[in-house]
């Protein structure tokens, strides 16, 4: 356990970097996911079919081809971002269909009679899925979106192999400048992840009993 204590510094910049990539790409795809989930139920069949296109093609692709398309394909169109920056776009974009599904999962969990009196009261499309549809849909869904957000947690590590100096990409670092400690060191990456995604589960499991018992 020595190489962990004599390296924390090292292992909390990387933690701190995993979590700015956690933060603002779960908040990304959280906006791009109930647009696209918006769109999927939209009376407009152009916008149903580009947000179709969009899941099925985004989350069928490999991460590590997305986070490579930003990370080395943007430059070459101009991009001037860094690689953490590319990094929380290609997250985002990876991580928003899985968003969108799981919000359409809980859309078609609404009662449909519900849309109806929205609408025979005057409500609009945009009106009828901003404040009686979508609120409802994350009260059903809140538990599979926490877990949309672990497996995030878990994903930003593909993005050490990018140049970002992430939780993982530290642990690498150390492991191959410590051979004799690399169990220790593994341990010590897995334990911080832990301390992401186990604190995340116990919040799905709290929320999802309390939202059962009001349903």
């Amino acid at each position: 356990m020595d190489a962990v204590i004599e390296n924390l510094p090292l292992y909390l910049q990387g933690f701190g970097m995993t979590l700015l990539l956690l933060v603002v790409s779960g908040i990304a795809a959280l906006v791009i996911g109930t647009l696209i989930a918006a769109m999927r139920i939209s009376p407009v069949a152009s916008l149903r079919g580009f947000a179709t296109v969009y899941t099925e093609l985004v989350r069928n692709t490999p991460l590590t081809l997305v986070l490579f398309f930003c990370a080395f394909v943007l430059p070459q169109l101009g991009s001037r971002l860094d690689y953490a920056t590319a990094a929380i776009i290609g997250l985002s974009v990876y991580t928003s269909p899985f968003v969108a599904e799981a919000l359409r999962s809980g859309v078609n969990g609404v009662p449909v009679g519900q849309a109806e009196a929205a609408r025979s009261v005057g409500f609009g499309f945009s009106q009828t899925v901003s404040l009686i549809v979508l609120p409802q849909a994350f009260r059903m869904t809140i538990p599979p979106l926490i877990n949309v957000f672990i497996a995030l947690t878990k994903n930003t590590s593909v993005a050490g192999g990018f140049f970002v100096v992430e939780l993982f990409a530290v642990g690498r670092t150390l492991a191959n400048a410590n051979g004799d400690a690399v169990i220790a060191i593994l341990l010590g990456v897995a334990t911080f992840y832990l301390l992401i995604t186990v604190p995340l589960g116990l919040l799905a499991a709290r929320l999802e009993r309390r939202w059962v018992v009001q349903r």
